[in-house]
């Protein structure tokens, strides 16, 4: 295991788990904004299957990877605030 340049392997992984949930988020928001722009293009457009499908796909995709990124991402934020208060930072 890799660790931080203070030495700690807790924190390390704290932060390497937290680039994850990062990258989840940006991930999740990203897939439903494509849904977003599917379904605005099948609305000015016409519903074909496939741009159902692209919008159907992309929430699922949204969805999925969201909910378990930004609460990941809170746990982080809430240990290193933690970690601050009982000043081992």
């Amino acid at each position: 295991m890799r660790e931080t340049s203070d030495g700690d392997p807790v924190r390390s992984r704290r932060a390497r788990i937290g680039r994850l949930a990062s990258t989840g988020r940006r991930l999740g928001y990203g897939s439903l904004g494509v849904a977003v722009v599917a379904f605005l293009v099948g609305a000015a457009t016409t519903f074909t299957p496939a741009v159902v499908a692209v919008v159907v796909a992309a929430m699922a995709v949204g969805s999925v990877v969201l909910l378990p990124a930004i609460i990941v991402g809170y746990g982080v934020r809430a240990a290193e605030r933690e970690d601050r208060q009982r000043g081992l930072r």
